[in-house]
C-alpha cells in the first residue's frame, strides 16, 4: 500500500503518521508528481493532469476542511474517495463571526479611531441580546456558531439543504425555498457554507435587497458565495448597514479593493481559523483516516462529491 502525503511534516509528525498506518509505504513529497502511478492514497491536492496516471488511486484527503480546491471534475467523475478535515476549524471560526457581530454591532472601529487620536468618544450602541442572526450553513462552523449566539440570547434562524436533520441551538430552520423569508428575518446574516456549485454567488442583488437595511452581513468561510459587485452596490446605497469579511472573491484582496476603504465593512484576512488547535485538529483527522484505510475500515468525513461538501 503506497500513499502520497504531501505538505511540510516535522520529524515527529512524519513519524506519527508512520504509526498510524505500519503496514503503508509513506512517501511524503512537497506535491504529487509522476510516482502517482503507484498511489493507493494520496494527502493533498491531486492536478487533474496526473488523474489518468493513477490507476490504482482509491483515496485522496483534503488537509483543509472544504474540498471547492481540490475536488476537479475528474476527481467527481472518478471512483476515488475523497475526505476532508471538516470540523477541525468549526470552534475558531465561530468565535470569529461573533467578534465580527460585536464589532459591527458596537462600531468597534469608531473606538479604534478615537484611540489612534487619544479622543474619548462615547456613544450610544448596540447589544446583540434579542437580534436575529440567520446562520447560512449549518455545518460544523454553523452549529457551533448557533450555541455561542444562543448563549448571547439571540434568536437563531439556520439555513441548510436538508430541514429534516436536528439543529441544536437553532429556533427556526429553513430550507432553499424560504431564502427570502430567512433573509428578511434577519439582523445578522452569517455564512458559514462552503463554496459549491449551489452556493456560489448565491447572495446576489436580490439577496441584499431582501435583508433589512439595518442588517450585517458577515462571511467566515468561502469567498464567492456572495457576489462582491453586488455586495458593494448594497454597503454603498445602504441596503444593508455593514459587513465582516474574513472570506473574499479574490484572495489576497487587492489593495485596491473598495472593500478595505468603506466605512461600514470590517476586512480581516481570511484568518479566522489560523490556530494551532486547527492544525492539531486537522492533523488528528488525517492519523484516524489513515489508519481506517490501512486497516480496511470506512473512512471519517467522507465528501459528498456531487454536492461538493
Amino acid at each position: 500500500m503506497n500513499i502520497i502525503i504531501t505538505g511540510d511534516q516535522d520529524e515527529d509528525a512524519r513519524r506519527r503518521l508512520r504509526d498510524a498506518a505500519p503496514s503503508a509505504r509513506l512517501e511524503f513529497a512537497a506535491h504529487v508528481d509522476g510516482s502517482i502511478g503507484a498511489a493507493d492514497a494520496v494527502v493533498g491536492h491531486v492536478p487533474e493532469a496526473l488523474l489518468a496516471r493513477a490507476p490504482r488511486l482509491r483515496w485522496v484527503h483534503s488537509p483543509s476542511a472544504g474540498v471547492d480546491g481540490v475536488l476537479s471534475d475528474g476527481l467527481l467523475a472518478s471512483d476515488v474517495t475523497l475526505t476532508s478535515s471538516t470540523g477541525n476549524g468549526a470552534i475558531p471560526l465561530a468565535e470569529h463571526a461573533m467578534l465580527l457581530l460585536l464589532m459591527l454591532n458596537r462600531d468597534a472601529p469608531r473606538w479604534m479611531r478615537a484611540q489612534s487620536e487619544r479622543r474619548w468618544d462615547r456613544h450610544v450602541h448596540g447589544e446583540l441580546a434579542g437580534k436575529t442572526i440567520g446562520l447560512y450553513g449549518l455545518g460544523h462552523a454553523g452549529l457551533d456558531l448557533a450555541a455561542k449566539a444562543k448563549a448571547f440570547h439571540m434568536n437563531v434562524l439556520g439555513m441548510r439543504r436538508r430541514t429534516g436533520v436536528p439543529a441544536p441551538g437553532v429556533d427556526e430552520l429553513f430550507g432553499p425555498d424560504d431564502f427570502p423569508r430567512f433573509l428578511a428575518e434577519s439582523d445578522f446574516v452569517v455564512v458559514t457554507a462552503p463554496l459549491t456549485a449551489a452556493t456560489a454567488g448565491r447572495f446576489d442583488r436580490a439577496a441584499f435587497a431582501a435583508m433589512k437595511r439595518t442588517a450585517c452581513f458577515v462571511c467566515v468561510s468561502r469567498g464567492g458565495i456572495a457576489d462582491d459587485g453586488a455586495l458593494l452596490d448594497a454597503l454603498r446605497r445602504g441596503e444593508i448597514a455593514g459587513a465582516g469579511l474574513d472570506a473574499h472573491g479574490v484572495e489576497p484582496l487587492p489593495a485596491d479593493s473598495p472593500f478595505w476603504s468603506l466605512p461600514n465593512v470590517i476586512v480581516t484576512p481570511h484568518n479566522g481559523a489560523t490556530t494551532r488547535e486547527t492544525a492539531r485538529r486537522g492533523f488528528d483527522i488525517l492519523l484516524d483516516n489513515l489508519g481506517r484505510f490501512a486497516r480496511g475500515e470506512p473512512l471519517r468525513n467522507v465528501v459528498d462529491k456531487a454536492a461538493g461538501y
